[in-house]
């Protein structure tokens, strides 16, 4: 195979050239929002573009805490029906790609709100005992209380307790030692009256049942309610959030506030009963509602990427530096430098995007339409064994690639790329915040490996057919090659590569150990390695098959085009262990380098396109180095050169 014609033969302006930008970009839209992009996404960016969710420059960390609540409020108002959203995984994605462009506190306030807490109440509260109107209109809001000071990926040995107390059947709410604090969640003074879902170890008669929800009143309008004690956190940079160490000191409880949810229950008697024999499981279950925040963290990160993208490639058009042989200069967009670096991020932007809608629709399904019934099924709590490692494999590969995307495009914006008023800086702090909620990255990776290893959800791709490698030196200015290396050659070295990581891992774990831990540790490194390629394998799947529903042949050789150079990047740095199993020969190597870059010349021209396809309103997008003129947000009404020369 060649890769001196992976980019193409088209002309250098490339496959689609001439076409109105009119027709091109709606068209992109379409394939990145899957044909839904006025009833899932329009209503959001309507509602987020006005004047009230503006950036605003000055603030306190005080102050912006207090505004995130209220714009958390009047985004509330303006939800037909908050029990409907959430209870439609799509609907709640879909709020969370657009608010990760808008306000990282926010983000974070309206995903433990509508996901954790009602997500779980709804889904938990079987008999529906709580009132959740308070809820529901925010004169309440709802908080959820996991993990502990000692107890974070290992919550399901977490410390605090609820001890059932027979005669007066209420719980005692209790946090034993300090390792048992809970820690940040969101329960400071901001937000008005708060209530929680505290995750506690349930004593009944003595025994240890596992650990299950409580619905506990935390503080009302003037302070934390009696026995509950509330230490603020230090403050986290980028996030203006109330986080907080929480304790309890024998908190009584009534019976309803144990959320059992149908895999735990106390008779009338006060005899526990459970269908789930074991205790992890139980806690799985309980927490269930992580896995669609997994889906929600995902799709912010990946929205505020995909914000940054499109100011960085408008900024490089139109900011302009030297160039040889020039008196007027040229732009930034003009440097292949700048054009492959930020293409190629775009190219990641794209696949990410296909692999968030086909990861939705796979974990999505309504509840109890199916054996796993969705992203609330499934015995260990999460979607159903094939569904849970792809969301886990999604949610890291989606959101590592979202912090190297608004990274690179910080880099490309220069200092100015630094001023919070320009975006991108603040667009990059809370995606942070993603890769280590709902599930350190490292560590759901881990279980993944493996699971995928275990065959628990996981069916490896068949092996494709071998093509014979092109050896014969082709000069790399051939303009019709022998050999193109289409998309369906990528996707094949795509799969090769998968296949070859679980081999790598399974051996790895078949050598010789001293224990389970030292057995685990030969194989864990090409363990992540495997779930890496499967993720990246899955994202080319969903990139190629969202450009085959595309009816314009043009937009769709474009949308190939941007897949070759996703693809590309993806395999250059296995193109050695390609190379030893003969699926790329020695001169295809060699040109994977020159076929980047041909691909970065011939996409440059669809460059503000391809970010225009990400539907960003002025109104959200508020970057002034991402318009015409953007030096006017600089000016100077008494500046110098606002005076009338003498004379």
């Amino acid at each position: 195979m060649d890769a001196t014609a992976v980019a193409g033969r088209g002309t250098a302006a490339g496959p689609a050239a001439g076409r109105p930008h009119g027709t091109r970009v709606p068209l992109l839209t379409e394939a990145l929002f899957d044909g839904r992009f006025e009833e899932l996404h329009r209503p959001w960016t309507d509602i987020l573009g006005r004047e009230v969710f503006r950036y605003r420059d000055g603030l306190s960390p005080e102050e912006r805490t207090a505004l995130a609540y209220r714009r958390l409020r009047i985004l509330n108002e303006d939800i037909p029906s908050v029990e409907d959203l959430v209870t439609a995984t799509d609907h709640l994605v879909s709020l969370h790609e657009w608010l990760g462009m808008v306000d990282g506190s926010l983000t974070t306030l309206a995903t433990i709100h509508y996901n954790l807490f009602l997500g779980s109440l709804l889904r938990l509260d079987t008999r529906r005992t709580t009132d959740l109107s308070p809820f529901l209109r925010l004169r309440r809001y709802g908080t959820v209380l996991i993990t502990e000071l000692g107890y974070g990926n290992n919550a399901a040995a977490l410390e605090t307790t609820a001890t059932h107390e027979a005669e007066t059947d209420t719980f005692v709410l209790h946090t034993p030692s300090p390792g048992a604090q809970k820690f940040m969640p969101n329960t400071g003074p901001y937000g008005g009256p708060k209530s929680g879902l505290v995750a506690a170890r349930l004593i009944v008669r003595g025994q240890d049942c596992g650990v299950f929800l409580f619905l506990v009143p935390l503080r009302e309008q003037d302070g934390p309610l009696p026995g509950i004690r509330v230490r603020p956190l230090s403050q986290t940079p980028g996030s203006s959030v109330d986080h907080a160490l929480t304790s309890f000191d024998r908190v009584v409880l009534p019976r309803t506030a144990l959320l059992g949810g149908g895999h735990g229950e106390l008779t009338a008697d006060g005899t526990f009963r459970s269908t789930t024999g074991s205790r992890r499981r139980r806690f799985l279950r309980s927490i269930q509602r992580v896995t669609t925040g997994k889906l929600c963290l995902s799709a912010a990160a990946l929205g505020g990427a995909r914000a940054a993208l499109t100011i960085s490639v408008r900024h490089a058009h139109r900011r302009h530096t030297f160039a040889p042989a020039s008196r007027s200069g040229v732009p930034l967009f003009a440097y292949r430098c700048h054009q492959t670096r930020l293409l190629g991020a775009v190219a990641r932007a794209y696949a990410a995007t296909f692999l968030l809608r086909e990861t939705t629709r796979a974990a999505g399904a309504p509840e109890g339409s199916g054996p796993g019934g969705g992203v609330d099924g499934g015995p260990d709590g999460g979607a159903d064994g094939e569904a849970d490692v792809l969301v886990a494999a999604a949610k890291g590969w989606i959101t590592w690639q979202a912090r190297d995307i608004a990274l690179e495009c910080r880099e490309r914006c220069g200092a100015q790329g630094l001023l919070s008023a320009n975006r991108v800086v603040d667009l990059l702090t809370p995606i942070e915040s993603t890769i280590t909620a709902e599930g350190d990255n490292l560590v759901i990776w881990t279980k993944a490996a493996a699971d995928m290893l275990t065959g628990h959800g996981y069916d490896p791709p068949a092996e494709p057919a071998p093509h014979d490698p092109l050896e014969t030196p082709v000069p790399l200015e051939t303009p019709a090659p022998l050999s193109p290396l289409g998309p369906a050659e990528l996707l094949d070295l795509l799969v090769h590569h998968e296949l070859y990581r679980l081999r790598q891992a399974r051996d790895s774990l078949g050598r010789p150990s001293t224990g389970a831990l030292d057995r685990w540790n030969h194989a864990v490194n090409p363990g992540l390695g495997l779930v890496d390629a499967y993720a990246a394998r899955r994202a080319a799947q969903a990139f190629l098959a969202a450009a085959g529903r595309v009816r314009d042949p043009a937009v769709r050789a474009l949308l190939q085009q941007v897949f070759r150079l996703f693809a590309l990047e993806c395999l250059s740095p296995h193109a050695g262990v390609l190379l030893a199993d003969g699926r790329l020969g020695a001169e295809t190597v060699r040109g994977l380098a020159p076929a980047v870059d041909r691909l970065g010349a011939e996409l440059a021209p669809y460059a503000l396109d391809l970010v225009a396809a990400f539907a960003v309103p002025d109104a959200m997008l508020q970057a002034p180095i991402a318009t015409d003129g953007y030096a006017a947000a600089y000016d100077d009404p008494d500046g110098p050169w606002r005076r009338t020369p003498p004379g």
